[in-house]
């Protein structure tokens, strides 16, 4: 860790990139945990599981987790749309991770303008679910060329938030 120059877990960053990253009914205990390590490496404010998804300390989460259940802040609700609610009361711009009409691609996003915010990721087969896709401020979408215009949450995750750590990153 001192070669890397990584911060313990007493060290947890004061400052976070204020986004919020929501889990809707996700099946796979390994996908959430990827997305724990995905939000640890790029400083997520923290992560509201929700529905059906699995909560640490699932061992699918911990194997894939790698610990970063512990530096990442975490809450489960059953009731998201009251959650998003509470969100958007305090100032929150919510997004959904989703192919939808009028969806922008990931490229045109700007997250910075958007802070702080809220994205929403859902369930691996029936996507972010038509309640929360109606309490959305706006839609990104990953633009893809293959056959399946498909990645797997854990996939789509890292690449979504390293875009918005790397427009935080630049902002600062």
């Amino acid at each position: 860790m001192i070669e890397l120059d990584r911060p313990d877990l007493n060290a947890i960053p004061e400052h976070k990139m204020p986004l919020i990253v929501v889990l809707e009914d996700i099946r796979s205990g390994l996908n959430i945990g990827s997305v724990f390590r995905t939000s640890d490496a790029f400083q997520v404010q923290e992560i509201i599981l929700s529905g059906y998804s699995v909560i640490p300390p699932h061992r699918e989460i911990l194997k894939t987790a790698l610990d970063a259940t512990l530096s990442v802040p975490w809450s489960h609700t059953q009731d998201l749309p009251q959650k998003l609610m509470e969100l958007k009361s305090r100032g929150y711009t919510i997004g959904a991770v989703e192919q939808v009409h009028g969806s922008i691609s990931l490229d045109e996003l700007n997250i910075s303008a958007s802070f702080p915010a809220v994205l929403i990721f859902g369930n691996e087969v029936h996507g972010v679910s038509d309640v929360s896709l109606g309490m959305c401020d706006f839609a990104v979408e990953i633009p893809q060329s293959g056959i399946k215009h498909s990645l797997n949450i854990a996939v789509c995750a890292g690449i979504i938030l390293w875009h918005c750590y790397h427009q935080y990153k630049l902002s600062k």
